[in-house]
């Protein structure tokens, strides 16, 4: 089964001036190296900033540009017939939410790391977000987060089961440990943008589970359709981009991210005594390392501003270089430690 295809509007136009653009696509791609070198020209001549991710499998990514920029790069992927149906999910943003453009190239688009999980063969039946209350209020369906805790820790839907991972590839583990398919006969999965539910819900199929469902245009698509009176959804939404969180409407949330360690911050969070802005938070406060390093960045940050400029490119290459380094002479000692212990 694949993925009906979202229907690009006929301009990405926002209130703001930014359009930011998800999208993903299960397809077969054995020439993405080929592919590559066009697709960040094009987006480099367009001024478009983001990430975006090709593999053998598909494609997968944010970006953000101008209305007319984003509406040409639609275009552009969309001639291609193997990306028609690609999901996509348009946003806004007051000002540019990245720094640069990544057209990387990955085994996976999205890493589970379990060959058998084949989303362009198998996969879930997709629940549309007008039908998604109705299904999950029902006490014999199991309502599944599939995002990591950092994510969760925002916010999520009543009563979904958090699988507490650190990365996509811990879920299988999970599912190993707490879910069988002969008790938990319908699951109901959700995530941001319905990507990993894609291979999480093609995962449980070939594990035995037959009644899997998983949120179309996952998150954000609910909070984009689902009035807030009528939402079961508590809290923000992370995102992988500066605006760190969306609430209802996709409007940018009050989360944070914090410098040192990259953990998105509540109000809370933010109120705990181990906070200091841009330089440590309570997810990090024992690492010094991480607190060094945040430090001389917000320093630089601090500079620039003195002087007029933005904090990029030299200097920030300057303070991965330092990075680096500190890591290498820690490395060094720690083999030198380890050689007279020998």
């Amino acid at each position: 089964m694949t993925a009906p295809s979202h229907p690009m509007p006929a301009n990405a136009a926002m209130t703001a001036p930014i359009t930011v653009m998800a999208l993903y696509k299960f397809a077969d791609l054995p020439d993405a190296a080929a592919l590559q070198p066009a697709l960040a020209q094009f987006c480099c001549a367009r001024a478009i900033k983001g990430t975006l991710i090709l593999a053998p499998e598909g494609i997968n990514g944010t970006v953000a540009g101008t209305a007319a920029a984003i509406d040409a790069l639609v275009a552009h992927l969309l001639a291609d017939a193997r990306l028609a149906g690609a999901e996509i999910k348009y946003s806004s943003a007051t000002t540019m939410p990245f720094l640069r453009l990544k057209v990387r190239l990955k085994s996976e688009i999205v890493t589970l790391r379990a060959p058998e999980a084949n989303p362009a063969k198998a996969v879930g039946t997709y629940v549309a977000p007008a039908d998604w209350n109705a299904l999950i209020a029902h006490d014999d369906v199991v309502v599944l987060d599939t995002r990591n805790d950092y994510e969760v820790g925002l916010g999520s839907f009543v009563g979904a089961l958090d699988p507490a991972t650190k990365s996509f590839s811990e879920f299988k583990d999970f599912v190993a440990r707490h879910l069988d398919p002969a008790r938990d006969r319908k699951v109901a999965m959700f995530c941001t943008g319905g990507i990993r539910c894609e291979k999480a819900s093609s995962y449980l199929l070939s594990q035995g589970f037959d009644q899997v469902f998983h949120l179309k245009g996952g998150i954000l698509g609910y909070l984009e359709q689902v009035p807030p009176a009528d939402s079961r959804w508590q809290g923000e939404c992370f995102v992988f981009d500066e605006r760190v969180s969306v609430t209802h409407g996709l409007v940018q949330g009050e989360a944070t991210l914090c410098r040192a360690c990259r953990h998105p911050l509540t109000a809370a969070d933010r109120a705990d005594p181990a906070h200091r802005d841009n330089i440590s938070c309570p997810y990090c406060a024992g690492d010094a390392d991480k607190h060094s390093s945040a430090a001389e960045r917000q320093h630089q940050i601090d500079l620039a501003q003195q002087r007029g400029t933005r904090h990029l490119g030299d200097t920030a290459q300057a303070i991965a270089r330092a990075n680096k380094a500190r890591k290498l002479s820690r490395t060094a000692a720690d083999r030198a430690r380890a050689g007279k212990t020998a």
